[in-house]
């Protein structure tokens, strides 16, 4: 099915992932918010969406799909983990939950067709986010960049930490990107969404989300450079620029990176090192290696695991590893069979970014943002679906009269 015969009641649908994926976690609000509403207000967010995407979908049309089957695979280990109950009832709620927003993803897959609408769709949703980041820091500077977080930008209006304002910014910015050098936006559009989308993100001092939007958008102007000329000459300007930076710049950047941290605690990456190591070291059955100790918090004895490996490890086993690492491998696998194209290329920066920023960041083996990406990232590797000609009806058939038809001659 094209694009402009996708309903806009899809970018709803969407707005409403985005929403179920924001968490229930972070900095203390303008106006407190208590953790039990904020929940209540995604996870109905995620049942609206799936309602939506229903009535939207009645037939149950899909596309064919590896991403979802292996998502939907996902749940076997995150159910089998989950139902001895020694994770808690939290456990399986986050199961249905799993479960609520892979259903919506398959239900979505009947307008999966190798186009920028999911794009857009991703774009705008994150950008009026960061706009509720921006409003907030206009209110009230001191609650949007506390002590807490070393001067960092958080939401003041809805708890959002650094690293997630960080990594939807990266996101959008390099989508945006690649939307002008594809010629699928004008230059003044995207501006309105990079330029403040890149301040925000140097508020946050988020290293992973700038290492994920530099890396991951090499990869994929790279991708374009053999047929676009665009594209080869962004990428000879953004390597003078960043050579130039890096020369007249050094010291400044090298502080922004820092954040004012020692060697050793930039060495173990602000103590995750610790939690990794402890996480492994712990004594596992066979069974909790296999499968896991069910879908939690992303965390490890309190700590924050901070690594979607070992979180995936740590709650869904080996089996959810192997699961995680086999979506990479596919959407990878498909990126680089695909010729030279946009959408390639936006595919290529949202896989790449989700796979840098994985070894910092907890969410691969959860209905989360980096599900999201992935999900973009499947939408433009997808097909597009043959048009089906219309039936053409057989002429009306005229009766002959008696005296016209031909005697038959003996």
């Amino acid at each position: 099915m094209d694009a402009e015969h996708t309903p806009k009641l899809v970018g709803t649908v969407w707005g409403l992932l985005v929403l179920n994926t924001l968490g229930s976690t972070g900095a203390e609000t303008v106006v407190p918010l208590p953790r039990s509403l904020i929940q209540m207000v995604t996870m109905g967010a995620l049942v609206a969406a799936f309602s939506l995407a229903l009535a939207l979908n009645l037939r149950l049309r899909v596309r064919a799909s590896a991403f979802l089957f292996l998502l939907t695979l996902l749940l076997v280990p995150s159910l089998i983990a989950s139902a001895d109950l020694e994770s808690g009832l939290g456990a399986l709620f986050r199961c249905a939950r799993m479960a609520l927003f892979v259903g919506t993803l398959w239900l979505l897959s009947r307008w999966w067709d190798g186009g920028p609408t999911f794009v857009r769709h991703h774009i705008r949703m994150y950008f009026v986010v960061l706009c509720s980041v921006a409003a907030g820091a206009l209110v009230s500077p001191g609650a949007a960049m506390p002590d807490l977080y070393g001067g960092r930008l958080v939401g003041a209006l809805w708890p959002l930490t650094p690293p997630q304002i960080g990594q939807y910014a990266a996101v959008i910015i390099g989508l945006a990107v690649l939307l002008v050098l594809g010629h699928r936006t004008d230059r003044r559009s995207a501006a309105l969404v990079i330029v403040p989308s890149l301040v925000l993100l140097v508020l946050t001092h988020t290293r992973t989300a700038t290492l994920g939007l530099l890396v991951g958008l090499t990869l994929a102007i790279g991708s374009l450079t053999l047929t676009s000329a665009a594209a080869r000459r962004f990428f000879s300007w953004a390597v003078l620029c960043a050579a130039v930076a890096a020369v007249v710049f050094a010291s400044a950047l090298q502080a922004w990176f820092l954040r004012g941290q020692s060697e050793e605690n930039f060495s173990n990456l602000t103590g995750r090192a610790k939690v990794w190591d402890a996480l492994l070291a712990a004594p596992r059955t066979l069974g909790e290696k296999v499968f896991g100790m069910g879908l939690g918090d992303k965390s490890f004895d309190g700590l924050p695991i901070d690594n979607s490996w070992l979180a995936v490890y740590h709650e869904q086993g080996l089996i959810g590893v192997t699961l995680v690492a086999a979506v990479f491998v596919v959407l990878g696998g498909v990126a680089l069979l695909r010729p030279p194209s946009l959408a390639r290329a936006c595919a290529i920066f949202l896989i790449s970014y989700c796979a840098l920023a994985s070894y910092t960041e907890a969410g691969l083996g959860d209905a989360s943002p980096y599900l999201l990406h992935l999900a973009v990232a499947a939408s433009l590797l997808a097909e597009p679906a043959p048009d089906t000609p219309l039936p053409v009806p057989d002429p009306p058939r005229r009766r002959v009269p008696r005296w016209a038809r031909t005697s038959e001659v003996i």
